[in-house]
């Protein structure tokens, strides 16, 4: 544990880097280096250029008070990969007080699973005082060290609120909350649906923008940065997405995170971590539809966002949510009795790498991410977002191949199974099938 003065002078004044969990590297993104311009048409790996340490939280979802994990799927959610829980998700914590017993069904549930827990206090018609005995409970009498915390959910959704009210009742909290317990890292704003483009991002009444302005009032206090996002339905009475429409979709976070960053320079001076705290295809308790958060195509649509959050060095994801009955929608990794299709995402990225390397396709269609695993490995992850299957050359630089590579699919046949061994050389060509997920594992020489 860092001493308290040191904390302070990092998160206060320091800076890009935050020590978090331990983690040794900077909370902000790596500069990108210079790739030599890849062939056209091929899937191009360079794992001589490394980009930093891949947060291992961004494997992370919701959880609350209004889901249960089914005992029968203890196991499979033992096994989920998930490695952080934010709880409560959603907003039943604004509605709802938080008791110790919730805390301490959290702590069960975390410990099973092996995630880092996160609490969200309530922020609409909660008080400093009861956060503050909150984090009192979690971390002083029960000593849980909850590291991470935030202050209510979609604020911008309240009904009359305000900016100025978000800005004096966060700080309040916030305080209150660090009185008890100095170390807690705070994440905020948690407000939805920002994409960096000023004509739909949240705005109030007078035309003033929530994310900047809570910013501009608590970016010297707020530890990570935090937004939600859920691009369907597009409307409250829009229908769901199609295939086509999460296939176009995934793209946009190649923009979002970079606004982002770029609104945090601007209104704190600093380049702070980030987290989505919130995500998912869709807002609404869609479900059964081609696209909808069950289907099928949605874990498709989800491998490639995954990815790209990770490729943009965002620090912390958590999906939404964990779990959920049909009868609530079909947003959760897993529903009453089985496991829904995005499920298995996670499974595939389990086995990929810590360290992010270079990594591009030139194909709208066709995504590859490559990291290197603490073994050795190079690990990487070829996804097709498009309807019909895709022979491209891979060619890798700066990584000896010598044994065979284990092939990983998810498809529409396939649960993350590993299919094959096949011994492949930089510049032959690799098949990647419709729809699919791949994962290649070249162990070290």
């Amino acid at each position: 544990m860092i001493s308290l003065s040191v904390w302070r002078f990092l998160r206060r004044w320091g800076g890009v880097c935050l020590l978090l969990l331990g983690l040794a590297a900077c909370a902000c993104p790596a500069k990108l280096a210079t790739a030599p311009t890849p062939t056209p048409g091929t899937l191009y790996v360079d794992a001589s250029q490394r980009l930093g340490s891949i947060s291992p939280l961004v494997y992370g979802a919701n959880f609350g008070p209004w889901s249960v994990v089914p005992y029968d799927l203890w196991p499979v959610a033992q096994e989920s990969g998930i490695t952080f829980l934010r709880y409560p998700g959603g907003e039943w914590g604004d509605r709802n007080a938080l008791r110790p017993y919730h805390i301490d069904q959290l702590m069960t549930l975390a410990e099973m699973i092996g995630a880092e827990p996160h609490i969200c206090v309530r922020l609409l018609d909660g008080t400093p005082e009861a956060a503050a005995e909150l984090v009192r409970y979690a971390n002083v009498e029960k000593e849980y060290n909850v590291r991470y915390w935030s202050i209510g959910n979609e604020p911008n959704l309240f009904p009359d609120y305000s900016i100025d009210q978000l800005n004096a009742d966060w700080r309040a909290i916030a305080e209150a909350m660090e009185a008890v317990d100095p170390d807690i890292v705070l994440i905020g704003p948690n407000t939805n649906q920002f994409t960096g483009n000023p004509n739909t991002d949240p705005r109030d009444d007078d035309g003033r923008d929530w994310l900047h302005e809570f910013l501009l009032a608590n970016g010297d206090m707020v530890d990570i940065v935090a937004v939600h996002r859920y691009p369907f339905p597009r409307g409250r009475t829009a229908a769901p997405a199609t295939i086509e429409d999460l296939r176009a979709n995934s793209a946009e976070w190649d923009t979002i995170i970079p606004n982002l960053r770029v609104v945090i320079q601007e209104t704190t001076g600093r380049d702070l971590p980030i987290a989505i705290a919130e995500v998912n295809s869709h807002w609404s308790h869609a479900i059964n539809g081609e696209g909808t958060p069950d289907s099928f195509y949605n874990a498709i649509w989800w491998a490639d966002v995954l990815g790209r959050l990770i490729r943009q060095r965002v620090d912390i994801v958590a999906y939404f949510s964990l779990q959920s009955p049909p009868t609530t929608g079909g947003f959760g990794l897993l529903a009453t009795s089985e496991v829904r299709p995005t499920y298995y995402v996670y499974q595939i990225y389990q086995r990929f790498g810590s360290e992010l390397l270079y990594a591009v396709s030139d194909d709208p269609d066709v995504s590859i991410y490559a990291a290197q695993r603490e073994d050795g490995a190079l690990t990487l992850v070829v996804i097709n977002l498009g309807p019909e299957e895709k022979v491209k050359p891979l060619f890798v630089r700066g990584f000896e191949i010598g044994e065979a590579a284990e092939v990983w699919l998810f498809d529409a046949e396939h649960e993350a199974e590993m299919i094959d061994t096949q011994e492949i050389a930089s510049g032959d060509e690799i098949a990647v099938p419709a729809q699919s997920v791949s994962l290649y594992v070249f162990p070290q020489q």
